[in-house]
């Protein structure tokens, strides 16, 4: 009996032994799920924090390509009108060009005809001056003249193929002949404007631009009146100096001769332009700032005699 109480007194001790092992090996696994749950829960708070700033910072770049992807739509836009209204420019003059030939054609056949419907009248006609033997009459002021534009034609029609060839120095000579030998009219006007034009080719911006300012006073109703104020403006402009460019495309819009005209609406569009890039500046705004354009002189052609060096070309001394 004895030892039969023994028995279950040590099997009851045995059992609250292992009750108490078990209690202590749950209690620690509670703590280590604790401390695993606690640095699960840091990790995660740092990966959060690190996301909100790794979006924080993807949103800033994607705000700062949509400002760019902007401003490079509207350059492009504004550049695309500008090509726009300079092929409608060369549009333009390509056709009244073609209208002008044509109509300078016609003038020349007829006065032609009229020179060879007189010349058998011109030979024939004879003055007796105080007993000498009798001589052909000279030709009468009309005769002079169209033989005199037909002259002033051919020439102007060789310098512009020498201008259109890089023979800028000869090309000068020749649109300078031309308008020492008209003055007026379109020749007159169209040569003055071809010798700046070659001028600029040699980078002789300041003679350019006096003959260019002769051209809009002496011609102020002529047909290259707009082109040239217009002119005046982009070398402005490629020299900053914005003051003066701001005049030359103001006096475009002021003119009624030039409402029609393509240079008219780019000139609008520039100022427009100007005056936004003031108003930025103004502002605090950003703004590029203006670098002059640098013009390279263009090497003679091998095939130019010595004395057609571009550097050489005379000045304007007969220009109004």
């Amino acid at each position: 009996m004895k030892k039969i109480i023994v028995g279950i007194a040590l099997a009851a001790l045995s059992l609250t032994g292992c009750s108490q092992m078990t209690v202590l090996r749950t209690e620690e696994m509670r703590n280590v799920g604790t401390d695993v749950q606690v640095a699960v829960l840091s990790n995660l708070d740092s990966a959060m924090h690190k996301l909100r700033a790794d979006n924080k910072n993807l949103r800033k770049r994607v705000d700062s390509l949509k400002a760019e992807l902007l401003a490079q739509q509207e350059a492009s836009a504004l550049l695309q009108k500008r090509m726009m209204a300079e092929l409608s420019i060369l549009s333009r003059r390509v056709s009244d060009e073609s209208e002008r030939n044509d109509s300078r054609q016609e003038e020349i056949i007829y006065r032609l005809d009229m020179l060879l419907g007189k010349s058998d009248k011109i030979l024939a006609k004879k003055v007796v001056v105080s007993g000498a033997p009798q001589a052909p009459i000279s030709m009468d002021s009309v005769e002079r003249e169209a033989e005199r534009l037909v002259e002033a034609e051919a020439m102007f029609n060789t310098a512009r193929s020498d201008y259109h060839r890089g023979e800028y120095k000869l090309a000068y000579t020749g649109f300078k002949q031309v308008y020492e030998q008209m003055k007026s009219g379109e020749l007159g006007e169209n040569s003055l404007y071809w010798m700046a034009l070659c001028l600029v080719e040699v980078n002789q911006i300041e003679k350019a631009k006096k003959v260019l300012d002769a051209l809009t006073q002496s011609f102020p109703d002529g047909g290259k009146t707009c082109t040239a104020l217009f002119k005046l403006a982009g070398i402005y402009g490629d020299e900053c100096n914005i003051e003066s460019q701001k005049q030359y495309l103001q006096k475009i819009l002021a003119n009624k001769l030039c409402e029609k005209s393509a240079e008219f609406e780019q000139a609008a569009e520039m100022l427009q332009s100007i005056l936004e890039r003031e108003e930025k500046k103004a502002s605090g705004a950003p703004v590029e700032a203006c670098e002059p354009v640098v013009r390279d002189v263009p090497k003679p052609s091998t095939a130019a005699p010595a004395e057609s060096q571009p550097a050489a070309v005379p000045a304007p001394a007969s220009a109004p």
